[in-house]
């Protein structure tokens, strides 16, 4: 996951564990891939003989992803990166106002599957993750084109042993010719 901060002490995250693009990173490690594992703050243990970059924010990974896919063969996107963040981040703590409510303005984060796609090199192989909780084949299949990925990863947080958190997963691969859907599984066997 990644953070967006409103002040020193708050920020936006998601449920992301990690535990899934970890388990893509030790299988790809354990095939013989040089790997690079750009993360947010997690919880999972590290992967060996792997490249972990350590970010915090959406811009954070943007610039770390964007900065390695130059010289990256596969690409592998399951992140669940921010899609807004504060427009300004107080240098203090926010205080809170006595019978008030609050509200904090937000702006887009920039889109990395996107920026992937638009500056693809030839023979370079983007995977996206779509996690969607409604029209998971349709918004996915939106999402392999509107993108210019090679493949999405689909699946969908309200179906029992799929999402975050979990130790397994449920997931459908959709490419341009076809649309698997592959059982429950540990997400080791899904990596």
């Amino acid at each position: 996951p990644t953070r967006e901060a409103i002040d020193p002490v708050r920020f936006i995250s998601n449920n992301s564990t990690g535990k899934m693009g970890y388990a893509i990173a030790r299988m790809a490690m354990l095939r013989g891939a040089d790997v690079t594992l750009v993360s947010g703050k997690v919880d999972v243990p590290p992967v060996p003989f792997v490249n972990i970059i350590n970010v915090i924010s959406a811009q954070d990974m943007y610039d770390a992803v964007t900065e390695e896919a130059k010289n990256s063969d596969i690409i592998i996107k399951a992140a669940a990166v921010a899609d807004y963040t504060p427009l300004t981040v107080s240098d203090n703590k926010i205080k809170k106002k006595d019978g008030g409510e609050m509200s904090i303005p937000l702006k887009r984060t920039k889109d990395i599957l996107k920026t992937l796609g638009e500056n693809k090199k030839e023979n370079q192989f983007i995977c996206g993750f779509s996690m969607e909780t409604q029209n998971m084949l349709e918004n996915s299949k939106k999402k392999l084109e509107k993108k210019n990925v090679d493949m999405i990863v689909a699946n969908n947080l309200k179906v029992a042993g799929a999402g975050f958190g979990t130790d397994t997963n449920i997931v459908t691969l959709i490419t341009k010719d076809e649309v698997r859907k592959l059982p429950q599984m540990s997400k080791e066997d899904v990596a």
